[in-house]
């Protein structure tokens, strides 16, 4: 079931606002990931309450950080369905989880952030898990 973009929208635009690129075609998917200098964090975006509470404020805490991404680009489960498959690819061997977070370096994924790594842990423990991640890759 795909969720109405008016619902969605809001939850989308936190991490737009952040500086992500909003992706909604696998087209648009392959494009971004095909940059294979320097990294890119790609999240899946999910309407559940861990991502409202925990992923998409550690997320944003976690872009406070002297160390970022080059690229940031994400996807929106249930409302992007096909990009989010085609997102899902580069996350393999990870099942599909949303939402997750995933960090790439020179196209090769590097640190994952699944569904059960975010739920019911606070944003906090999010972003200083992300932080240590930019430090160590970006």
């Amino acid at each position: 079931m795909m969720y109405p973009v008016d619902l969605t929208r809001p939850m989308a635009e936190e991490l737009v606002n952040a500086g992500f690129s909003s992706l909604s075609t696998p087209e648009e998917v392959d494009q971004a990931m095909a940059k294979k200098q320097g990294t890119t964090l790609l999240v899946v975006n999910s309407v559940c309450g861990c991502a409202a509470a925990h992923a998409r404020p550690g997320v944003r805490m976690a872009l406070q950080g002297t160390k970022k991404p080059d690229n940031m680009i994400t996807v929106f489960a249930g409302v992007d369905k096909e990009a989010t498959a085609q997102a899902r690819e580069y996350m393999l061997p990870f099942p599909p989880s949303s939402p997750s977070i995933a960090l790439f370096k020179d196209g090769k994924l590097v640190h994952v952030l699944e569904r059960h790594h975010i739920e019911g842990r606070s944003a906090q423990i999010i972003a200083e898990n992300l932080m240590g991640a930019f430090n160590h890759f970006c």
